[in-house]
């Protein structure tokens, strides 16, 4: 069957009536307003709900409204975000916070809500639904996943088309008045039951007597997806240097990954300890530390640790104490494993 002619009717009741009883009692779904709703949907965004949430609870303590968001310093908002990764979205989100609050309002439709920094039509669509009360989906890959299974569609779902074509058939069966339990009936069921990862609960499932991925044992084969491009590999040496009580950072470039965060000094590729020495002028002492690994999107960290004490503070970086790295500094999550380190460091002292 064509996406276009795909007929959803038969889905709605029985998925609502199935949210109202097993949904997960999440923060933002607790007075569900327009701010509430798009800081979560941002933070939701490639990361799973259960680290979300503290970040979502904290955020919401220090920033309550839109401006609040819009006043709060860079540095202080990367250090609220600092471990959900993907900095870029906290930096849209305060841009698109600047320009609501110039404007007097959120926006009231679909389009308003698009036309913000970092906001597309996923996001647009479940700002609207569930806040404003509007017919617009929010097609998303738990979204995407299950209507491929409930339609038996072999449709490759990284096609914008496809994921075009599902939305317009959402569009029709909205119902009124339930806009909210209807985008997030669909979303909930892809996260909890028609699984990301695993075998799908297919037993607790109130679409299963509707699925012909189900009813024709396609599970294993729908939703098609094309295969991601290999992360290209990045070798380097992270580098905690210190120098009587402090330890020496430095600040990514303006744009690009990790734009402007704070970072420990590094050195590309993976350095020998004997090859330390005789680069580092004024080494007192040298410790090698845990390797580690990071993947993004494109790009995968493969990175060696040393802990390197020195007689002199070089010039070019930032020297700051323990307390000051960890508690006002944002220091991006790939960096983890030494970040750990300097909290270690502080228990010793």
């Amino acid at each position: 069957m064509e996406i276009q002619s795909l007929d959803l009717k038969p889905v709605v009741q029985p998925l609502v009536a199935w949210y109202k009883m097993n949904k997960r009692d999440l923060p933002w779904r607790h007075d569900p307003t327009p701010y509430r709703v798009w800081v979560s949907e941002i933070m939701l965004q490639q990361t799973r709900v259960d680290p979300v949430i503290p970040y979502y609870l904290r955020f919401m303590e220090r920033l309550p409204d839109v401006y609040a968001l819009a006043d709060c310093p860079e540095d202080e908002l990367m250090k609220l975000w600092e471990g959900l990764g993907y900095y870029s979205r906290a930096r849209n989100l305060q841009k698109a916070a600047c320009r609501i609050v110039e404007a007097g309002s959120f926006p009231k439709d679909f389009e308003g809500w698009k036309a913000l920094p970092g906001i597309g039509e996923y996001t647009a669509g479940a700002i609207c639904s569930i806040a404003l009360g509007l017919p617009t989906p929010a097609v998303d890959g738990n979204v995407l996943r299950v209507l491929s299974r409930v339609s038996g569609s072999f449709s490759d779902i990284m096609l914008p088309a496809v994921k075009k074509d599902f939305a317009t058939a959402l569009r029709r069966v909205y119902p009124p008045n339930q806009t909210s339990d209807f985008t997030q009936a669909l979303m909930e069921l892809g996260a909890i039951v028609c699984l990301p990862n695993g075998a799908p609960l297919c037993a607790r499932c109130p679409l299963r007597a509707l699925c012909t991925a189900e009813r024709e044992g396609l599970i294993d084969r729908i939703p098609v997806k094309a295969e991601k491009k290999k992360r290209r590999i990045d070798k380097k040496t992270v580098l905690i240097l210190r120098c009587g009580n402090k330890i020496a950072l430095s600040r990514r470039p303006e744009t690009g990954l990790l734009a402007n965060l704070w970072e420990f000094p590094s050195l590309p590729g993976f350095v020998t300890e004997k090859e330390l020495a005789e680069r580092i002028q004024g080494l007192l002492g040298i410790t090698r530390l845990e390797s580690s690994t990071h993947l993004f999107t494109h790009i995968e960290w493969q990175m060696i640790g040393y802990e390197l004490h020195l007689s002199c503070a070089p010039p070019g970086y930032e020297w700051v104490t323990i307390e000051e790295a960890l508690f006002q500094k944002a220091i991006p999550s790939a960096l983890r494993c030494y970040s750990n380190h300097l909290k270690n460091l502080r228990y010793e002292e």
